[in-house]
C-alpha cells in the first residue's frame, strides 16, 4: 500500500509474524492454540480498528477508513502465515456487515468503541440442520409487554463466538409477520450458552445457544 499508515499496518503484522517463527506458527497450528497472542496484537496496534472502522465513526483518524483493495492485501498477508489468522479477520468482516449497513447508530457507534478496543466480531447466521439457508431460520424473536424482544434458538459454526464482543445474528421475529432481523449479543450475556468448538482446530467456530 502507498500511504504510510497502511505500510505500517501491514509491516507490523509481518514483524509480529516473523518474530514468532515459523516453528512456533506450525506448532501452534497442530496443537489447535487459540491465538492469543494475535488478538492481543490486534488491539495493541489498533488494526482491525484501522481497517474496518468507516471513516464516519473514526474519530477523525486518518487511518481508519473501510478499504475494500487494503483489506484484501491484509487478508492474503494473514493466510500466508495461517487460515486460522484470515479467518478471525474474515469473520470479523462478517461480523461488521450487518452492524455498518444498518440505521442503528447507537450499535455502530458500540462497534467503533469496541473496534478500537480491540474486539474481534462474529457473524450468527447458519443453524445446524439447515446451515444458511436464511428462510430456514429457526431462530425466534418474541415480543413482550414492555416492547423489548426475547431471543430464542441455537446457531452452528459461528467464528469467533468464543469471543467477539458483538455477534451478529439472525431470526424471525415472531410478531405475525415473519420478518427476518439481525441483533446483536455476545458471550458475557447470562443467556449466551457457548456450547463447544464444532471443529478440532486452531479457530474456534462456535456453537451457540440463546
Amino acid at each position: 500500500m502507498a500511504d504510510e499508515g497502511s505500510k505500517a499496518i501491514m509491516e507490523k503484522t509481518i514483524a509480529f509474524f516473523e518474530n514468532m517463527g515459523k516453528e512456533r506458527l506450525l506448532d501452534d497450528y497442530n496443537k489447535k492454540v487459540w491465538y492469543r497472542e494475535f488478538v492481543d496484537f490486534l488491539g495493541k496496534e489498533q488494526i482491525f480498528a484501522k481497517l474496518l472502522t468507516p471513516k464516519k465513526y473514526a474519530d477523525g483518524d486518518p487511518d481508519c477508513r473501510w478499504d475494500t483493495a487494503r483489506n484484501s492485501e491484509y487478508s492474503e498477508l494473514l493466510a500466508f502465515y495461517g487460515l486460522g489468522y484470515w479467518y478471525c479477520f474474515q469473520v470479523t468482516i462478517l461480523g461488521l456487515g450487518p452492524i455498518w449497513m444498518s440505521p442503528n447508530e447507537t450499535a455502530k457507534k458500540k462497534a467503533a468503541k469496541l473496534l478500537k478496543e480491540g474486539a474481534i466480531f462474529a457473524f450468527g447466521l447458519s443453524e445446524r440442520t439447515h446451515g444458511a439457508d436464511i428462510y430456514s431460520t429457526e431462530t425466534a424473536l418474541t415480543p413482550k409487554e414492555d416492547g423489548t424482544f426475547v431471543a430464542n434458538g441455537e446457531k452452528y459454526y459461528i467464528g469467533n463466538g468464543n469471543e467477539a464482543e458483538m455477534v451478529s445474528t439472525l431470526g424471525k421475529v415472531k410478531d405475525g409477520t415473519d420478518d427476518y432481523t439481525f441483533f446483536v449479543t455476545n458471550y458475557h450475556h447470562k443467556a449466551y450458552e457457548l456450547k463447544k468448538n464444532v471443529i478440532s482446530h486452531q479457530e474456534y467456530v462456535s456453537n451457540f445457544a440463546l
